[in-house]
């Protein structure tokens, strides 16, 4: 949302040098640095304690984890959706923003999710990135997410399919959503089935995998990924679905994944891939849209080194991985 600039995109590729190891602060973000893709300094959204950050690397399987995993691709290798400069002339991530409660805060009109949508204003700087800011300046594409983080109010502002609009105008989306970084309560508005600024009615800012942590050595939470056929259901945390296939032995949204124990993380892969690794064992990963089998989220950064993540990723496939056990998968709204 906001007039894309070049200034900006340099900002939202260069900002996170390599950093030094930081202690997880949950569930306040007053730490951050301000601005494009910055560092978050170790900060975590949400308490220690939220469905994101426990470890369930011990957690049971769930009982059908063989089918829906087949359902995914037991083959197919894990892709990242995020890195370094761009791809088809597009940035390559979903960027985000860092603010303070000093931001102006901005009028947003909803269609067609005002119903489901968190009301503005939200506090959206004139530059900020869109998911899909096209290298010649021409209007973004795809998903158009907007992900805006409030450091101060310890708040996370999320838009899909935003428009961008001139310094200081209305901004449009086709849905938002406000999270609480500070509380299991995330997001206090949300009735049973409501959209978010993604499918699954998740957010999105703390399932990314960003260069800040890998750079320090650990992703301290779930990471975010998509698959190309769901199922019309929902398990917590999520809260929303995108099909109309009753299949059971398909994936609904907030489905979580692990990387299975007995897989070994090759010694011989750059420190960015161990990392993300390391993160699918301990935290593993949510169902949040529908897209490409295997993609996992991420934040773009120049230092993400893109043929490595790419060449390894893919070799760690479908059939590594297991679904943790799930609660109650909802199945009907009111």
């Amino acid at each position: 949302m906001g007039s894309v600039r070049q200034a900006s995109l340099a900002a939202c590729l260069c900002i996170a040098a390599a950093l030094p190891a930081a202690a997880q602060t949950y569930g306040n973000l007053n730490g951050a640095s301000l601005g494009i893709g910055a560092s978050l300094n170790g900060a975590v959204p949400f308490p220690a304690d939220n469905a994101w950050n426990t470890d369930i690397s011990a957690a049971p399987v769930d009982p059908n984890s063989d089918n829906l995993i087949a359902s995914i691709g037991l083959s197919t290798g894990l892709h990242p959706d995020f890195g370094a400069g761009y791809y088809g002339g597009s940035i390559i991530g979903i960027p985000y923003v860092v603010v303070s409660s000093s931001q102006p805060l901005v009028p947003v009109t909803f269609k067609p999710y005002a119903d489901q949508s968190d009301p503005g204003p939200y506090p959206i700087p004139p530059n900020a990135p869109i998911e899909g800011m096209r290298k010649n300046g021409n209007a973004p594409s795809g998903d158009r997410h907007v992900l805006v983080v409030d450091r101060d109010s310890n708040l996370i502002y999320e838009m899909w399919s935003s428009v961008p609009q001139n310094a200081g105008a209305s901004g449009k989306a086709g849905s938002g959503a406000v999270f609480h970084a500070d509380s299991d309560d995330v997001r206090p508005t949300a009735q049973p089935c409501w959209t978010s600024a993604d499918a699954a009615g998740l957010p999105i800012f703390p399932g990314l995998a960003r260069y800040d942590e890998v750079a320090a050595g650990l992703i301290p939470h779930a990471l975010r990924f998509t698959v190309q056929n769901t199922r019309a259901a929902y398990v917590a945390p999520a809260n929303h679905w995108a099909s109309s296939s009753t299949d059971t032995n398909l994936p609904p949204m907030g489905m979580r994944v692990r990387l299975k124990a007995s897989y070994v993380i090759p010694a011989g892969f750059s420190k960015q891939t161990k990392v993300i690794l390391q993160a699918l064992k301990t935290y593993g990963m949510f169902v949040a849209d529908n897209g490409s089998n295997w993609f996992i989220s991420g934040a773009p950064d120049s230092h993400w080194n893109n043929n490595k993540l790419v060449n390894e990723l893919r070799t760690v496939t479908g059939s590594n991985f297991e679904v943790v056990q799930m609660g109650t998968i909802v199945t009907s709204c009111p």
